[in-house]
């Protein structure tokens, strides 16, 4: 039941009309479109574009996959690998290794490949084929919570593309399918059933849409704290 009103929440969130929208101004070389931010100093935060009301640089392929390395080689996609392999191995749920260390390690590669996987072909080989920013681009505090929020699991479905307009989140959607079906190839037999992929095509697609509701209002607090530590 869980998994179904995710789908259906995910599905009519897709249905949010985005705000509209200026052309993407040409992209400028000196500066780099990739952000460095990280929420609480410590999740990246490398994906958000806090205010696209300005003039902002339209990745080039290059900078995606710059982001593909970065996002995939930074210590806390490590960490929150580490830590899934430890949540599986505990529960020994999906992919079913058994036990012991050697079991952890294969879990931990999988998680790691799983991760990098579907980065690979959603921000670095999709996103540049088709022309698409894997970027998240925030609607920002001049709108209502709500609306904020249902654009943001929006996003999932719907992505900008270079051009500055609007579309199907095709490189995201067809990226995370190809990475699920890749993981076929490591996960033991046991764990690679009809059930088990579609479990994992939800867990990514819920995981994704909660994802995007930190860009979306970290500032706020961001900007609430620095207010209270100044009082």
């Amino acid at each position: 039941m869980r998994k179904q009103a995710a789908l259906i929440l995910i599905g009519l969130a897709a249905a949010l009309p985005a705000p509209a929208q200026s052309p993407a101004p040409a992209p400028s070389p000196a500066v780099s479109p990739i952000s460095n931010e990280r929420i609480l100093g410590i999740i990246p935060n490398f994906q958000a574009v806090n205010d696209p009301s300005h003039p902002y640089s339209p990745l080039r392929v290059r900078d995606k996959w710059y982001l593909f390395v970065k996002e995939s080689t930074d210590p806390y996609t490590f960490a929150t690998s580490a830590l899934g392999a430890t949540l599986s191995q505990w529960h020994n749920t999906a992919p079913q290794y058994g036990w012991g260390y050697g079991a952890w390690f294969q879990r931990l590669g999988a998680a790691q490949a799983d991760s990098t996987t579907q980065n690979f072909f959603s921000d670095a080989v999709l996103a540049s084929l088709l022309h698409e920013d894997p970027r998240y681009f925030r609607l920002g505090p001049a709108h209502k919570v709500m609306y904020r929020a249902v654009y943001a699991f929006s996003r999932v479905l719907i992505t900008r593309r270079d051009s500055g307009k609007d579309g199907f989140n095709t490189s995201n959607i067809v990226g995370m399918g190809l990475g699920i079906a890749l993981s076929n190839t490591y996960y033991p037999s046991k764990s690679v059933n009809g059930a088990e992929m579609g479990s994992r095509v939800v867990t990514s697609l819920t995981s994704s849409a909660l994802g995007n509701l930190l860009p979306e209002f970290w500032p706020d607090v961001k900007s609430k704290l620095d207010r209270l530590r100044h009082h």
